[in-house]
């Protein structure tokens, strides 16, 4: 990937994480790596666990941002939150899987959509 597009997905993040922060949530972990994946923004939102993946993008050119959120790119987030709920023994806690879609103006302003709950995991996640 290359450093303008680095750049643009960090900074992404960084609004994606003062939305959430700022609509009440706890910010848990950013970055969650594991060999078969990510998970930008792990966050709780009550008493839910939520698993947020962060879409930026310039321009709607490809189509908006959240629309990059393929079938195939929430199995991978689904396997990885599984992974940390296993891990963290939080197999009992409600979960949820969020998008939050960022289209930055030529300008620099933001347009930020969250769509909670948008894609359920798969069979056997729960």
């Amino acid at each position: 990937m290359s450093e303008p597009r680095i750049i643009l997905g960090k900074h992404g993040e960084d609004l994606a994480a003062d939305h959430l922060l700022g609509r009440g949530f706890e910010i848990i972990v950013r970055n969650y790596r594991q060999k078969t994946g990510e998970i930008d923004i792990i966050a709780r939102d009550r008493e839910c666990l939520v698993f947020v993946e962060v879409k930026t993008r310039k321009n709607t050119r490809f189509g908006q941002p959240f629309e990059a959120v393929t079938k195939k790119k929430q199995s991978q987030i689904c396997r990885v939150a599984l992974d940390y709920m296993n891990r963290n023994k939080l197999l009992n806690h409600p979960a949820r899987f969020d998008v939050i879609s960022i289209l930055i103006d030529k300008n620099g302003k933001a347009a930020i959509e969250h769509l909670a709950n948008c894609f359920e995991p798969g069979e056997g996640f729960f």
